[in-house]
């Protein structure tokens, strides 16, 4: 798709997208980077929401939009208990015939063993 500046930006999504991600960030500074946490590591942060945005912003305009959690789970399909195919084919074609199979042909019989000629070939 390209460009269009008439399509709109869910900025209220792109600045609660960004605040997860800071709040995992600033997680993963406490936890695992507890002794070298400067103010460079907190500037880049927060240089991140600015970047985000314009990007986010950017890509909107391009026609991208990433799927909702609510999205993602009406698209998957209800999960059911399994049951082998066989199963499935019985409770949902019990009323139809079975399927009837065509005679077999030379393409589709069980190998040589089972076509055994008496006959010798002349030379």
């Amino acid at each position: 798709m390209g460009w269009d500046s008439t399509r709109t930006v869910n900025w209220a999504r792109l600045i609660r997208e960004w605040l997860v991600y800071a709040v995992v960030m600033s997680g993963v500074f406490v936890i695992f980077l507890r002794d070298n946490v400067s103010a460079g590591s907190i500037a880049g942060l927060a240089a991140s929401f600015p970047m985000y945005l314009i990007f986010g912003g950017a890509l909107a305009k391009f026609g991208y939009q990433r799927k909702t959690l609510t999205d993602l789970r009406r698209s998957t399909p209800e999960r059911t208990p399994r049951t082998s195919r066989r199963s499935r084919e019985t409770t949902s074609h019990q009323s139809s015939p079975t399927k009837v199979r065509p005679a077999p042909t030379s393409r589709t019989t069980t190998g040589p063993s089972q076509h055994r000629s008496n006959k010798r070939k002349k030379r």
